[in-house]
């Protein structure tokens, strides 16, 4: 996709209408997930969430500092009225004037669309906040510390842009999007609180609904 093609946001949104950066991550990978987390408010542990945890308590100090020449900004505060997005980035460095956002995650190097998309958020936020072009960042994977560098281009924006588009959707409409029940699941921390095994079998939850408010027999 050409970036002249690319159509960026221009509306400038409300307090009430930014999306959380933190969000899209969740959205991006299962919008159950999502929905249950900022909608729901639902959040349980487990060893997942806990590692990623501990890899951003390493970075949730705000401060700067300087590092060959280079000014590093940790925990530093975003936000977009343009595309109507709010977050905080783990770390920036700036190469000059260049913003270069570095998101960390506790799994092991390899691409994966929803770190990407976060990433790309985060951009967006310094490119509105600073006035300068951010066309790169970098996923920090604190397993194999390791960098993988993402190229913000036209096609991250433009999947950015369809993604906070279905999210609003889903935010206005206040309803839970349907469980996947695929391997997204298995490491889910939020399986005992999304079901989708059970939420998955529409024939069964007609037949217990049926039943729910039926007088028991004396």
């Amino acid at each position: 996709m050409a970036a002249d093609d690319l159509q960026e946001p221009e509306q400038d949104w409300q307090d009430h209408d930014l999306v959380p950066i933190s969000a899209i991550q969740h959205f991006s990978y299962c919008p159950r997930q999502a929905a249950l987390i900022h909608l729901e408010m639902v959040w349980d542990e487990n060893l997942y969430t806990m590692r990623g945890r501990f890899v951003h308590e390493s970075v949730d100090e705000p401060g700067y500092e300087h590092q060959e020449g280079i000014r590093v900004e940790r925990a530093l505060p975003l936000w977009s009225r343009r595309w109507g997005l709010v977050g905080k980035a783990d770390l920036v460095e700036f190469h000059g004037e260049t913003p270069y956002p570095v998101d960390f995650k506790h799994g092991p190097r390899r691409r994966k669309e929803h770190d990407d998309l976060q990433l790309c958020a985060q951009a967006v936020c310094l490119e509105d906040m600073t006035g300068q072009d951010v066309p790169r960042g970098a996923i920090y994977h604190a397993t194999s510390r390791h960098r993988r560098e993402v190229e913000i281009d036209a096609d991250v924006r433009h999947r950015l842009a369809q993604i906070l588009t279905e999210m609003r959707r889903w935010w206005l409409d206040q309803t839970l999007p349907p469980p996947p029940n695929d391997k997204r699941c298995r490491h889910c921390s939020l399986q005992a609180s999304c079901l989708p095994g059970a939420m998955a079998e529409p024939r069964r939850l007609e037949r217990l609904a049926a039943r729910t408010f039926l007088p028991e027999d004396p």
